[in-house]
């Protein structure tokens, strides 16, 4: 069956740039130039599917795929999505103001911080494996909440948190080679739900 598709199309709309500017839906929209599910474009790109279709409503949402057509596999109905174009230029004509400069800003914070929880998940669960055969594996963990009330001492806070963490990064860089490498990740986001600290 054939579905129409564009050849380029000219992003114009501030909401679409910012989804373009998402790596991993980027990603997605490349892998839709033939119809395809969610579950398709998360084995392509080794994603779980349920991320993927989170991403795909956010594309449909912004207008840069669309639903195309469903099939049956084995109990459950596949949705198939289509890119509306195989390539996207940025329009010159955008209009690029201090909101959306910030919101791109905060969805590119906030996308790194899924991925480098995902990363975090799939690292703790090789070690679990790893503690399993009885191999010591050492670790902490540390979860804190601080109030901060605007945004100015939320900056100061990061940019001192920041530096304090190089300065102890660098005291205990390894001074020679064959030393064990641990992984130090660090984030600060909004608390959601649950009793205040």
């Amino acid at each position: 069956m054939a579905h129409e598709q564009l050849e380029t199309y000219v992003v114009e709309k501030p909401e679409q740039a910012m989804a373009l500017l998402n790596p991993l839906r980027a990603e997605i929209l490349s892998r839709l130039t033939e119809p395809a599910s969610a579950a398709e474009v998360a084995r392509g790109i080794n994603e779980i599917p349920q991320r993927v279709n989170y991403h795909l409503k956010a594309l449909e949402k912004v207008g840069l795929v669309r639903r195309v057509g469903s099939r049956q596999v084995r109990n459950l109905v596949e949705v198939l999505y289509l890119a509306i174009a195989r390539t996207y230029v940025l329009s010159e004509g955008l209009n690029w103001g201090n909101d959306t400069v910030q919101q791109m800003k905060d969805q590119g914070s906030l996308s790194h911080l899924v991925q480098t929880a995902e990363r975090i998940k799939r690292d703790a669960m090789l070690l679990l494996e790893r503690s399993d055969q009885e191999v010591e594996v050492p670790s902490a963990s540390l979860n804190a909440s601080i109030q901060l009330a605007s945004a100015e001492q939320r900056s100061a806070f990061v940019e001192e948190y920041v530096q304090l963490v190089n300065q102890l990064v660098a005291k205990y860089q390894p001074k020679e080679k064959g030393q064990e490498t641990y992984q130090v990740v660090l984030a600060v986001y909004p608390k959601q739900g649950g009793d205040e600290a």
